[in-house]
């Protein structure tokens, strides 16, 4: 066998449940939005206005609204068979706008965080897109672990479900605290087993400086680097809502995984959007609590009555979503412009 023979074996071997192609092509689209990203618009460090925000982050969500409709074109066409059966594209959508809108709770904790270490806005888009990269591995982990549990005790899902409607209800009826950043433990940790400098360095997350004790140049982390861990924990505390509930729409890995990530994307640029007005969403974890229940409660009814037409999960989503939108604006209409929170 020569080696084009093993190269095209190795990509058509199936790897959680699609050809190893899919995940390398999905993979290099992602590194290569993001190396354009980082290298080509965002090569200097500079402040992004609102604007630009918005115009980034509406390419992201084109972009994956296109890779959306190639999946559903893809199923239609028979060139797509979910492991569990359902439709590729609608479950794929569906999952989509649940991480969308979840993920903008995010925003606020980011805030915090760039707060609380005092980092620039020049230098907060280089911190995010780094961290995207390690929620790219991250979640992956975590959808890995998750769908090989689901796979092996389908009973998780009841789990799942009963997670997400506790979840949904804790958020309808008990108020949120503030966080302080100061009581992490990580970052007490972090502060106590690693040389952390007390000013920042530029976009650097590691210098060379010398040991106070033996005036040799050791490696020093610098406060950019403590805020870019501390909003990955974020991440991952933020996504033990998130992936259970994609999960609970569709235990295919690959759509999971490409929702999520595609969602996760744009956030990012939309971030310095939303950190101006986040004030304005404030009815919005309403709307998000409704979701997290119906899709919970979905779970049952698959169970008891048979599946929900995954249409009719994708229209009440939009729907609860859109409305916790609108519904926040106009309720926010007249409040005064909140001060920058980053």
């Amino acid at each position: 066998m020569t080696r084009s023979e093993m190269f095209m074996e190795f990509l058509l071997y199936e790897w959680i449940g699609k050809p190893v192609w899919m995940w390398v092509a999905f993979l290099s689209i992602v590194f290569g939005l993001l190396a354009f990203d980082l290298g080509v618009l965002h090569k200097e460090d500079k402040e992004m206005g609102i604007s630009e925000s918005l115009y980034l982050s509406a390419f992201y969500i084109g972009f994956a609204m296109i890779f959306g409709g190639g999946i559903w074109w893809a199923y239609e066409a028979g060139h797509i068979v979910t492991s569990d059966g359902t439709h590729a594209g609608v479950t794929y959508f569906t999952g989509f706008f649940i991480e969308k809108a979840l993920s903008i709770d995010n925003v606020f904790v980011i805030s915090l965080i760039f707060g609380f270490f005092a980092i620039p806005r020049k230098y907060q888009y280089r911190a995010l897109v780094w961290g995207i990269i390690a929620v790219i591995v991250l979640r992956g982990l975590m959808i890995g672990i998750g769908a090989a549990l689901v796979q092996e005790y389908d009973w998780l899902l009841y789990i799942f479900g009963a997670f997400l409607i506790a979840t949904g209800i804790k958020m309808l009826f008990v108020p949120e605290g503030d966080a302080d950043i100061s009581k992490n433990p990580v970052v007490k940790f972090l502060r106590r087993h690693m040389r952390v400098t007390d000013a920042l360095h530029g976009d650097k997350f590691f210098v060379r400086q010398p040991d106070p004790k033996t005036s040799k140049l050791v490696v020093w982390a610098t406060p950019l680097f403590l805020a870019l861990v501390v909003i990955n924990l974020a991440d991952l505390v933020f996504a033990v809502d998130s992936v259970p509930a994609i999960f609970a729409i569709t235990t295919d890995t690959f759509i999971v995984y490409t929702a999520n990530i595609m969602a996760i994307l744009g956030l990012r640029a939309l971030y310095f959007a939303l950190s101006a007005m986040i004030h304005r969403f404030h009815y919005l974890k309403y709307a998000l609590a409704l979701v997290l229940v119906f899709i919970g409660g979905k779970i049952f009814w698959n169970q008891l009555f048979g599946k929900l037409d995954p249409a009719i999960s994708l229209g009440v989503t939009l729907a609860l979503i859109a409305g916790g939108v609108l519904f926040s604006l106009w309720k926010t209409r007249n409040d005064p412009p909140a001060e920058k929170l980053a």
